[in-house]
């Protein structure tokens, strides 16, 4: 086979499609070949899956000095199932970067001074979020609602506890 040497291929007519090989065809880009998209592109990127939502409906108790685990008793989605209560779990060769991001809140009292929130994995703390409340100095009054959120990016993510 030959080489065809060109600096633009176009359709015959205005508008038409350009359709290089067939079905089963592989094409090969060199390393350091640059690849510039001007127009529209489909069919390319992932389909940034593993991904979820999780929500929990009700309240969870808490109490000060104590680290809670935070669990979830709603799955908004979860393309893969690899989300469970408070755990999730990278499938099996989808192995990468993760964001994780998760939102707190809780309503204030005159005994709860500080609010802290992790990302935890493999059972070491990787993100925190330290967040510390006054309360009765015309700042907050106890019993208003307060958050904050915590977020991470895990590489090579096997499970998030």
């Amino acid at each position: 086979m030959g080489t065809i040497k060109t600096t633009n291929i176009e359709p015959i007519a205005d508008n038409g499609t350009v359709t290089l090989g067939s079905s089963g065809d592989t094409f090969t880009v060199p390393s350091g070949v640059t690849i510039t998209n001007n127009g529209t592109q489909t069919g390319f990127g992932g389909t940034n899956t593993p991904n979820f939502k999780v929500s929990n409906t009700g309240n969870q108790s808490l109490s000060n000095g104590i680290l809670t685990k935070l669990t979830f008793d709603t799955e908004v989605f979860d393309s893969d199932g690899a989300f469970a209560s408070d755990k999730f779990t990278v499938p099996s060769g989808k192995e990468g970067k993760y964001a994780i991001t998760f939102q707190a809140f809780m309503e204030g009292s005159n005994d709860i001074r500080v609010m802290r929130g992790y990302v935890y994995k493999n059972g070491s703390a990787l993100s925190s979020m330290q967040t510390r409340l006054v309360f009765n100095s015309n700042l907050l009054d106890a019993g208003s609602p307060v958050g904050f959120i915590v977020s991470g990016v895990l590489i090579y993510l096997y499970q998030i506890i």
